[in-house]
């Protein structure tokens, strides 16, 4: 199984690996720069989403059997204090249909919301917040925030793993 990843964040490229392989016995896992089509920073569901499938769609060629695109946005999200969530959606992509999965979400502090919704880029804010130059390349912000307890690689490797539940059990999904 040949996968590549739409990104060159060593992040995606970490948990991509981390779950398919569980799922297949002979994986390479390759990855590719390309442009999500969306803003650096995706607010709202359809943003991300699109980011994702993009990323997926972007980087399959005919030399994978699957291409993977992760991208991360704010969702509009009530009852919360900033009114924001931040989720990560994978797609993957086989030359034919897309699968899609979610993280579990997080809220940012309200200052970095703020900034957000003035067009700076979370990664810039929680930089500065945190004194961590590139956060999100590393542990991410949500293990920053969580004390630890749940780091960028593991939160991504949620998504991905979601993503992978139609392929997991075509039998009752194709």
């Amino acid at each position: 199984m040949i996968v590549t990843v739409g990104s060159q964040n060593p992040v995606k490229i970490q948990a991509t690996l981390n779950v398919l392989k569980k799922v297949y016995k002979d994986l390479e896992v390759h990855s590719a720069e390309v442009d999500s089509g969306v803003p650096d920073q995706p607010i709202g569901l359809d943003q991300t989403i699109e980011g994702a499938v993009n990323r997926a769609k972007k980087s399959y060629s005919q030399n994978c059997d699957l291409s993977v695109g992760i991208e991360s946005g704010l969702l509009e999200t009530p009852h919360t204090i900033t009114g924001y969530v931040d989720l990560q959606w994978c797609a993957i992509f086989d030359g034919k249909k897309v699968t899609l999965g979610v993280s579990a979400g997080f809220e940012y502090p309200p200052r970095v919301v703020e900034e957000v919704l003035k067009g700076i880029e979370v990664g810039n804010i929680m930089d500065e917040l945190t004194g961590i130059d590139h956060l999100g390349k590393k542990m991410g912000a949500v293990s920053y925030l969580s004390h630890g307890m749940l780091d960028r690689v593991g939160n991504t490797e949620q998504c991905v793993l979601m993503a992978m539940i139609p392929r997991m059990n075509s039998e009752i999904y194709y």
